[in-house]
């Protein structure tokens, strides 16, 4: 008799990294896998040890950093070994070839976006364990029109991730929205499976629907948070360096009058890669909204524990949005949004908000809190070193001077010499240079190269500059591209080879709407003029 699968734990138990042999595969997927796997442990050393040797004229640092990252992009693609292992073979490797010290190297374990990972990962495992997950599930596909196709699904959770990271960290939006997309995914998989429509042992961590609903979140963060200049770190840095350099400043309204249509493109465009690429294996489920109205019966009352657990989601969401609606009501330049945007930093909110859930009560005679540490302990680690270990590459991409010497080599390579070219080179090049580091990192890096290359031609940097901007919160198609990227990635619903193949399309698509865009929007708002 074939064993039932338990779709619930499958799915929410953050078993994430799953082996060959944690995985049902197809015996053609598995061959595939295992071909994968197999060339991972011989290509990616060979490609490394052959790029470090090679004649070069660059600098010997650069090039022994170069050949390790590229040796670490073959580990990240054809997992031989977990992807975090990966990173952390890379890091291990910079240090023993000299191209920086330890300490330095190890330096950006401790940055803001690793304890907003840690923070933001303890809410959600307080939002699963006391059921809020499944409860907000029930709530989002009870909507009118919703709960009736996996489509809607998918579109609503996109739209809800878009307007969140316009005001919130892209990371944080993803973080918080996460848990109840994998509840609403355990509803449909359970649904398909007592209706027949997939077999009682099916792998629910291999359903299209969810690596559907999975990018829709994390791409849809980037989306978003590309509306607002507070949307995003690239937008501000982006947006100080262009005023420093023009001496236009760049107001709120402005920005986003001139990012709005091209968000606006980009949410349309992604639905449509989304499910050409990723089409959900069924439309529509007869009979879920009776189901969702059984259920949300079922659940009653909201436990202690539940409050508990939402008071301090809702006091960590509300530090999150006060720098911004404090930027809203005075302004970006005041002196209120500058302390608070100092003072309240994600990271520092996240667990801060976190820590709540060990402080509030559920039992006081008992001492009993909402969460005790051996359910924190079982946040995803993975996922925090992984993106560790990105933010390790991207901060030596900038040190070493490597991002910059791999932008004029382009440049020059290329004879970009009218704005139109200079333009398309600049978002294509942060859209790169985002794929294997940090966004804020490739935002840093691009722009400095564009403002001077323009200078130096005689051109108006501003539209290069600010599409290289809006590019930099680009890179979709690895783990490591961004945090949003990373959080998914763990829930184990997206498979590496699906997140490359979706992300390469939505990364064209993206950097030709900005090369198309962003030059008409500037000329229509007048934005820094």
């Amino acid at each position: 008799m074939t064993d039932r699968t338990d779709v619930r734990a499958a799915l929410l138990g953050g078993k994430t990294f799953r082996s060959l042999s944690e995985q049902r595969l197809s015996p053609k997927e598995e061959k595939f896998e295992r071909a994968r796997q197999t060339l991972g442990f011989f290509l990616a050393p060979a490609a490394a040890i052959t790029f470090a040797i090679l004649p070069m004229t660059m600098d010997r640092t650069q090039q022994l950093l170069a050949a390790v990252l590229l040796g670490v992009i073959v580990l990240w693609i054809c997992e031989p070994v977990p992807i975090p292992v990966g990173g952390l073979l890379g890091v291990a490797a910079v240090v023993i070839l000299g191209v920086a010290p330890a300490a330095d190297v190890l330096a950006p374990f401790g940055s803001t976006t690793i304890f907003t990972f840690i923070g933001a990962f303890i809410l959600a495992q307080a939002m699963l364990k006391h059921g809020i997950a499944q409860r907000l599930a029930f709530a989002v596909l009870s909507l009118p029109g919703v709960a009736t196709s996996t489509y809607r699904v998918i579109i609503a959770f996109g739209v809800i991730t878009c307007l969140l990271s316009a005001f919130v960290s892209n990371t944080a939006t993803v973080a918080m929205l996460m848990p109840t997309a994998l509840g609403i995914l355990a509803v449909i998989g359970q649904l398909m499976q007592d209706r027949g429509i997939v077999s009682a042992d099916f792998d629910p961590l291999r359903l299209r629907v969810g690596a559907a609903l999975m990018l829709m979140l994390a791409y849809g963060a980037s989306v978003g948070g590309l509306l607002t200049p507070v949307g995003s770190p690239p937008n501000l840095i982006g947006r100080g360096l262009i005023e420093e350099a023009t001496g236009e400043r760049i107001s709120f309204a402005q920005w986003t009058a001139a990012a709005a249509p091209l968000c606006l493109a980009m949410f349309v465009v992604l639905a449509l890669v989304m499910f050409l690429l990723n089409r959900p294996e069924v439309r529509r489920i007869e009979g879920v909204g009776e189901y969702i109205r059984e259920q949300r019966t079922a659940h009653g009352r909201m436990s202690r524990a539940e409050v508990n657990t939402l008071i301090a989601f809702g006091f960590t969401v509300s530090l999150w949005l006060l720098p911004a609606a404090a930027g809203l009501v005075t302004g970006t330049d005041s002196d209120i949004y500058v302390l608070l945007d100092d003072r309240l930093d994600e990271g520092i909110v996240a667990v801060l908000g976190a820590s709540l859930l060990f402080i509030l009560p559920t039992n006081w005679k008992e001492r009993r809190a909402t969460l005790n540490w051996s359910d924190a302990a079982r946040i995803d680690w993975g996922t925090i070193i992984l993106f560790g270990t990105g933010i390790i590459f991207g901060s030596l991409l900038a040190a070493t001077g490597l991002a910059e010497t791999i932008g004029t080599a382009a440049s020059r390579n290329l004879n970009v010499t009218n704005v139109v070219a200079v333009t398309a080179f600049s978002a294509v090049l942060a859209v790169l240079i985002s794929e294997t580091t940090s966004n804020t990192a490739s935002a840093a890096v691009v722009v400095p190269i564009v403002i001077p290359l323009c200078t130096a031609m005689g051109l108006d940097p501003f539209v290069p500059a600010l599409a290289a901007t809006f590019a930099a919160s680009f890179g979709f198609m690895l783990p490591v591209s961004t945090p949003q990227n990373a959080i998914v990635y763990g829930s184990g619903a997206v498979p590496i080879i699906r997140m490359i193949r979706t992300g390469l399309v939505f990364d064209v698509a993206g950097a030709l709407l900005i090369i198309g865009i962003v030059p008409v929007m500037v000329a229509i708002t007048g934005i820094g003029r």
